[in-house]
């Protein structure tokens, strides 16, 4: 007897029961649980352009914002005057920085492209100097748009105005808006 059998060995006087468990397990078909997919066909590669990150899209995009809740909200939380002149300066502000990034990017644009242009000239790849040269004038017609917005709101015209026109309606809404709360609703 080897000192791993005093484990295994059965004693006389102890009674083993066994529970015999059945197995009523029946199988689930597969698709039950996995959604096979059908083959994709392959697509022809299409020539995608990629968009522009800088564009004017951009400008457009901060202009297009609206700044008439902004202005009424803010006046809701602090509702004095300077604060209307301060956050005007600071759009005025967001308005340049803007401007800024996109004429860098356009002027960028505009030096890679001509390197294309002249690189791809000597190469004798006339359809695609064509193409960067149109993509060329495109950038060249954004530029004028950009700079034509830069003028306008030096001046306090144009569609970079208008942004301040619509904080301005916003906060002086907010205004109203506190004092039609708390004064003209009032009984006497």
């Amino acid at each position: 007897m080897s000192f791993f059998d005093i484990f295994t060995r059965q004693q006389p006087n102890r009674h083993t029961h066994t529970l015999t468990v059945e197995n009523n397990m029946t199988d689930i078909p597969e698709n039950t649980f996995i959604e096979k997919e059908a083959p994709e066909k392959e697509q022809p590669e299409e020539k995608v352009a990629m968009p522009l990150t800088g564009g004017i899209h951009i400008l457009y995009d901060f202009l297009d914002k609206n700044y008439e809740s902004k202005g009424y909200n803010d006046a809701l939380i602090n509702p004095d005057t300077t604060h209307l002149d301060q956050n005007v300066i600071a759009l005025k502000n967001d308005l340049e920085r803007s401007i800024r990034k996109v004429k860098t990017f356009y002027e960028d644009f505009i030096r890679q492209i001509n390197f294309h242009i002249t690189s791809r000239s000597r190469s004798g790849m006339i359809d695609t100097v064509e193409e960067l040269t149109v993509k060329k004038e495109i950038a060249e017609s954004h530029i004028i748009q950009v700079k034509e917005i830069e003028e306008q709101a030096k001046l306090n015209e144009g569609v970079g105005h208008g942004i301040v026109i619509s904080y301005s309606r916003g906060f002086r809404n907010g205004l109203a808006a506190i004092s039609s709360h708390i004064i003209l609703n009032k009984n006497f």
